[in-house]
């Protein structure tokens, strides 16, 4: 049985993890605020939160909520639903956020090679400039080509231990 004490070790200890977790995704680009309430989202029991429920958890406004939970539905991470028979909306961690994650960043390398390209087209690709250029491009086309085959060979996983539960 959980006594008040147990419960604020808990609660603290949740809270240095979604510090830790939010801290790593806004180093790597996440909006911090999307990158708290992800993390917060990742261990509530149910993977649905309110926006209420998750401005009291990271104590914060609900404006703030808001803005971080339309970020994350936009780009795929989370889904909005409508609590019953209320005039809420809960958010749902999708339940493959991290294979969303990494196909947005894969698919986020499209700008970056866009831009490569073009720097080859302005300084030719017969240049030192130019060599090092496509070079990148390249790079960004095996990185692209072996993410994917990653995120097969992680669904093909995934059906095959469904098959397996069954």
């Amino acid at each position: 049985m959980a006594t008040p004490t147990s419960m604020a070790v808990d609660s603290d200890r949740e809270r240095a993890f979604v510090e830790r977790l939010g801290g790593a995704m806004a180093m790597a680009g996440v909006p911090p605020m999307a990158a708290r309430v992800l993390a917060r989202m990742l261990i509530s029991e149910s993977g649905m939160m309110t926006s209420a429920e998750l401005a009291d958890a990271l104590e914060v406004s609900q404006p703030a909520i808001s803005g971080a939970v339309r970020f994350l539905a936009q780009i795929g991470f989370v889904s909005r639903e409508r609590v019953p028979r209320t005039r809420k909306d809960r958010y749902r961690i999708r339940d493959d956020v991290w294979e969303t994650v990494l196909t947005v960043r894969n698919d986020s390398i499209d700008t970056w090679k866009a831009a490569l390209t073009f720097g080859v087209e302005t300084v030719g690709e017969d240049t030192d400039v130019g060599i090092r250029l496509v070079e990148a491009v390249e790079f960004f086309n095996f990185v692209q080509e072996d993410m994917r085959q990653m995120l097969e060979r992680w669904r093909e996983r995934q059906r095959s231990r469904a098959n397996d539960q069954l």
